[in-house]
């Protein structure tokens, strides 16, 4: 059962007698101390100009860093009850199944695809986790901003934990999956990129008040939130899904799920922080940049797509994921109000949306109740 603790259970020590020591000396008369300035009763104390709620801006603002509220993004602190509204751990869903699966039903080719996800995923989750908390988070000059990314990279360590979780369940060898992405060009090619987007702007003395570091820092912010998660997370738990439609891994399958409610909130969010960055700074995004960020990405995606799906699987195949990155990347770009990188793009797995979504009921005598009406009715449109 699980440990419950409070301040009673810890062991107390043994009384001991108490020697009285002896009375002190006479202490000599101190100096009075010079008062403060500033009046608390006879003490006085520096004063501080009250907080304005104009003076908070995404970056680059001039208000009181650790006082909440007044909001002036309240969407923001929104978005951080909504975020607890969806706790879970990867504890709470069996993988029994997923291990007779993955020893005696999956076939070579579909083995091959599920490995190589989860290979992608692990570093993925940590390098978005890496992002927020170094590159992001201390450059935002709004605690309510602040404190959703602070939920966010909790909930990054939590999904590296949970595919942890599923290689071990698995027994899968752990130094050949976590070195994937090290030694396979194609799962390489994605996290090197979004180590480049990565590497200048997490320097703590990349200056936000020259204009040009901060169209980097909203491209930056833009390709994380728009299209590291907002595109390869929701495509990269696709062939997972396709598995999970045919009554394969569904324990992995719905541990996804769970992630992807966490990443609903945390696309919409960075999206919703951009859009209003360029507003509140009247920036422009350089259309060439944006395009060729897109374009980079649609490579990475393409060859990653080669990869893993080198042999098709039944329902899935490299051409669907390709063709499912552009739709989705379209839709993205309508959300931040840029055009789209790829017109004309369908979608090619209109199954997906309802896939991603976590609509079941589990029975409370059976399992912890995980299902949370709020994280449930999240939406990527």
């Amino acid at each position: 059962m699980p440990m419950s603790l409070n301040f009673d259970d810890f062991e107390q020590p043994a009384l001991q007698p108490v020697t009285p020591r002896p009375a002190p000396a006479a202490a000599t008369p101190a100096t009075p101390a010079a008062p403060l300035r500033g009046v608390t009763g006879n003490v006085t104390h520096p004063s501080m100009a009250a907080v304005r709620v104009q003076d908070k801006r995404i970056v680059n603002g001039q208000g009181d860093i650790n006082q909440l509220a007044p909001f002036k993004y309240p969407w923001a602190w929104e978005f951080f009850l909504n975020a607890n509204k969806n706790h879970w751990t990867p504890l709470e869903i069996s993988m029994a199944q997923d291990v007779h699966d993955y020893q005696h039903k999956l076939s070579p080719a579909e083995r091959h695809v599920f490995e190589n996800v989860l290979a992608y995923l692990t570093t993925s989750d940590i390098l978005a986790m890496r992002n927020i908390g170094l590159a992001v988070m201390e450059k935002m000059s709004a605690p309510e901003l602040q404190i959703y990314q602070a939920r966010q990279v909790y909930e990054e360590a939590l999904h590296t934990w949970t595919y942890q979780h599923c290689i071990e369940s698995l027994g899968i060898d752990q130094q050949e999956i976590y070195n994937r992405y090290r030694v396979v060009p194609e799962i390489n090619a994605k996290i090197a990129l979004a180590n480049r987007r990565l590497e200048r702007v997490m320097r703590s003395d990349f200056d936000l008040a020259d204009r040009d570091n901060l169209h980097e820092f909203a491209l930056s912010y833009m390709f994380f939130g728009g299209i590291f998660e907002g595109c390869w997370f929701y495509n990269g738990f696709t062939p997972i899904f396709a598995l999970q439609r045919r009554g394969l891994m569904k324990g992995t399958a719905e541990q996804l799920q769970y992630i992807m409610r966490d990443e609903v909130l945390h696309c919409a969010f960075g999206i919703r922080v951009v859009r209003e960055l360029l507003k509140e700074e009247n920036l422009t995004l350089d259309p060439r940049a944006v395009q060729q960020l897109w374009e980079e990405a649609e490579a990475a995606e393409s060859g990653y797509a080669g990869y893993i799906l080198r042999e098709p699987i039944l329902g899935y195949s490299a051409d669907l994921h390709r063709a499912q990155f552009r739709f989705i990347a379209n839709r993205r770009a309508r959300q931040i109000g840029l055009a789209e990188p790829f017109p004309g793009a369908e979608n090619v797995l209109p199954w997906l949306d309802e896939q991603a979504n976590l609509r079941k009921e589990k029975n409370f005598f059976e399992t912890r109740v995980t299902e949370y009406q709020t994280g449930g009715a999240l939406s990527w449109d």
